[in-house]
């Protein structure tokens, strides 16, 4: 695979023609959002992409309307050189890299709300963060009008909520989720796991155990209660602040007594200052 770095846009009438090149070509394209802080997670993404279509696009854009007042946005990582050489490596075609004000120019006033499956999980703890994941994706689908868009698991709220606002606004682009990106111990990989202090990484993989221990211990419609009950138990005492942890049905996102269906269970804790989130299937998902 060639190494050639993609090409960069970051003026929108120059990237539209290049994809309206591609698709009078017949040429399918997959779009792989970003936020930057590139790491093997992502580049899994590009590489599944490469697969299913003829073009990748990456679109690195650390979207400002969906970080809260008090979370990381002035020190979310960012190093465009080293994410465009890891898309190089991976054999993206193009990135597209946006400024604020073509995103959000002035006067923009404009806001997707996704109900329903925004308002358990992250969705309290992060108001308006939907809101923005939903307009920011809306805006990179109608700017690069793939064929095709790719999302991390690790994220599945998120991949529900976009997912939702696709088929609510009948865009023409399919949405499909890509299995977590793991290290060896079984940390998913996130682009916040920098943050983690030496100690912290070393606690950090009892997050994803124990959502494997909940998973085992609930499948077959066995009761979710206490399994969840020891989970949390055991996450506190490895040092987490567990913010939620629960089984939920994989389409509705809604807590359930029992996985009779597809379920999930999903965890977001704190360990330290770092917010990690991260999901199994109890049984597969849709």
């Amino acid at each position: 695979m060639s190494e050639s770095i993609p090409q960069r846009f970051s003026d929108l009438v120059t990237l539209r023609r290049r994809v309206a090149d591609w698709r009078r070509a017949g040429e399918r394209v997959v779009l792989v959002p970003t936020m930057g802080a590139l790491h093997e997670g992502h580049l899994a993404l590009v590489a599944e992409g490469r697969r299913i279509g003829r073009r990748v696009v990456a679109s690195i854009f650390v979207n400002p309307t969906q970080f809260g007042p008090n979370e990381d946005f002035s020190r979310y990582p960012r190093d465009l050189e080293a994410d465009l050489a890891l898309l190089a490596r991976a054999g993206a075609d193009a990135a597209w890299t946006p400024a604020a004000e073509i995103m959000y120019p002035p006067g923009f006033s404009t806001r997707i709300d996704v109900s329903g499956l925004t308002e358990g999980l992250c969705g309290p703890c992060r108001p308006g963060h939907f809101s923005g994941v939903a307009t920011v994706v809306t805006k990179l689908l109608n700017q690069v009008v793939p064929d095709v868009a790719l999302f991390g698991e690790k994220d599945f709220q998120q991949l529900r909520v976009i997912q939702q606002a696709v088929a609510d606004l009948d865009l023409a682009v399919e949405i499909r989720g890509v299995p977590t990106v793991r290290e060896a111990d079984g940390l998913a990989l996130s682009s916040r796991n920098r943050y983690l202090s030496p100690e912290e990484r070393a606690a950090a993989p009892r997050l994803h155990a124990v959502l494997a221990e909940i998973a085992a211990g609930t499948r077959g419609g066995m009761p979710v209660a206490g399994p969840l009950a020891e989970g949390r138990a055991a996450l506190e005492a490895a040092g987490f602040h567990v913010q939620y942890l629960a089984v939920c049905d994989a389409r509705t996102l809604e807590p359930v007594e029992r996985a009779n269906g597809p379920a999930r269970v999903l965890v977001a804790a704190f360990l330290g200052r770092t917010r990690l989130i991260d999901n199994v299937a109890v049984r597969e998902a849709f």
